[in-house]
């Protein structure tokens, strides 16, 4: 049972990396890719539909690790405590630009917003790059955390690549300047995880009977109920952006 586990946090880690990453990526090329109010609404409103879905995958892989591998958990938390500090403080900040920015018509009101939104995105870039290389270097801070700080420019290599595909044509062009193929760096993404958790014992860190059967079963009725829900959002909104979101 305990396999089945790690596939399944493979598949919503790898998962949350692929979908969130791309709108954390966009977030963090939001001055370059918007010039102005107007463009720079017209950006946002190109995952707006996605983002809150896209974050239901990180909550799906916390839980699996909280229920099926607990001492991963403590590892994790005792170990790397700051990291997920400004990792949970770069998440608040930014989902807080992303709602809060439409609820006052002021240009300097949205320009600290849309401030908000790029800073916590790089945060939660560079921040996730330092986890997934401390996990590879042993689950410490130290090298790993270090190394893996780079890993956060994947993050603007994959929203170049989803804003290449959403944005308008004239927007989508700056987008380009930057080489990228949404469906490669969809990949790569989803592939960090995985070569960040070889290095793990699962079978030492892994909950011990019916609560390791429990989480991984439950876990597995919900992944297809959520790749489904998530299919048909993407599915209604696979064109390029028209128009302002509600953002």
């Amino acid at each position: 049972m305990d396999v089945l586990a790690v596939l399944l946090l493979a598949v919503f880690s790898g998962g949350y990396l692929a979908l969130a990453g791309a709108d954390i990526g966009v977030g963090m090329l939001l001055p370059w890719l918007g010039r102005d109010q107007r463009e720079r609404r017209l950006v946002i409103a190109s995952f707006a539909p996605f983002f809150l879905g896209n974050e239901v995958w990180l909550v799906a892989s916390a839980g699996l690790v909280a229920g099926a591998f607990p001492g991963l958990e403590h590892e994790l938390l005792e170990e790397l405590y700051p990291l997920f500090v400004v990792l949970l403080v770069g998440w608040v900040v930014r989902d807080m630009g992303l709602w809060l920015r439409g609820r006052v018509d002021a240009v300097a009101w949205r320009g600290g917003c849309d401030v908000a939104v790029v800073a916590g995105s790089w945060a939660l870039a560079v921040a996730w790059g330092s986890v997934l290389g401390s996990l590879l270097f042993g689950g410490e801070l130290g090298v790993g955390s270090v190394v893996g700080v780079p890993l956060g420019v994947l993050f603007v290599w994959h929203g170049a690549g989803f804003a290449r595909w959403r944005l308008p044509v004239g927007l989508a062009g700056r987008a380009a300047r930057i080489p990228s193929r949404y469906g490669l760096s969809a990949l790569v993404m989803a592939l960090l995880p995985v070569v960040a958790g070889v290095e793990v014992s699962w079978s030492r860190v892994a909950a011990e009977g019916a609560g390791l059967t429990m989480t991984a079963v439950t876990t597995a009725a919900v992944l297809p109920l959520l790749v489904a829900s998530q299919a048909l959002v993407w599915w209604t909104f696979r064109g390029r952006v028209e128009s302002p979101s509600y953002l």
